[in-house]
């Protein structure tokens, strides 16, 4: 187990190229997760949901990622593809720095995009937080996303998942049965879905269809105090006390 600078970030490997960096600081962030050496070129790697740069109470939460990367013998540096599950801020903000230093392929729903210029915007303005200029190059659609070639090939199943936001995607690797669900369920809970274009009906929808799916582990975008991944027998048993708990 590793953990970064500040023991913010704990990194917990799935498989020999799925390494999650689980966030147990005071304030605010994501999960992210990191496949490694999986693209063509000098940057072979691909990170879903980088999260804050700097969180509410101003934790490095960038820099405690990038930390906990290095101490698995990765480089931020050499991520070459950014997936964001969704919009919202403590998902996508260092979205900015990341693309700044290097020129990074970074892609997300056309509908959240969309959701993320409108609605998005008004919600960032509403909590007094600015909104992330990164620019969006490469839109998810629903079905089988092909990533690098020949024996470093990656293949996820892109599951369009509406009801926290919009444009929710969820991602399935079939391979290892691994659902990274951003902020969709959790362990033990569900995403919000008070903020603007959240809808509780369509996120019921989206999570009885990821039910659906032969899952070996969760990876959710938030811990709770229940726990962080879910595994196992686990797995069902969490389906099934979510849909009793909330419909």
């Amino acid at each position: 187990m590793a953990s970064g600078s500040s023991n913010h970030q704990i990194s917990k490997p799935l498989a020999d190229n799925l390494h999650c960096y689980l966030w147990y600081g005071h304030g605010n962030n994501c999960n992210s997760c990191l496949f490694t050496n999986v693209l063509e070129g000098n940057r072979p790697h691909i990170l879903i949901d980088p999260g804050h740069t700097f969180n509410e109470m101003q934790e490095d939460c960038l820099n405690s990622l990038r930390e906990a990367i290095k101490i698995d013998g990765f480089s931020i540096d050499d991520v070459g593809l950014i997936i964001n599950t969704h919009s919202h801020i403590d998902h996508c903000e260092a979205n900015d720095t990341l693309s700044r230093k290097h020129p990074i392929r970074i892609a997300m729903s056309k509908s959240e995009e969309d959701f993320r210029h409108t609605l998005g915007d008004r919600m960032n303005t509403m909590f007094g937080v600015e909104s992330p200029k990164f620019t969006t190059s490469l839109y998810l659609q629903e079905g089988i996303l092909a990533l690098g070639k020949e024996k470093k090939k990656l293949e996820l199943q892109v599951l369009i998942t509406p009801g926290h936001s919009p444009g929710s995607v969820c991602l399935y690797w079939p391979v290892k049965k691994v659902l990274i669900t951003g902020d969709v369920l959790f362990f033990g809970s569900i995403g919000r879905t008070d903020f603007p274009g959240g809808q509780l009906s369509a996120l019921k929808e989206s999570i009885n269809r990821l039910s659906q799916l032969d899952i070996d582990t969760i990876v959710p975008g938030h811990n709770t105090e229940l726990g962080d991944i879910i595994k196992g027998k686990n797995v069902h048993r969490n389906f099934q006390a979510i849909k009793t708990y909330f419909g």
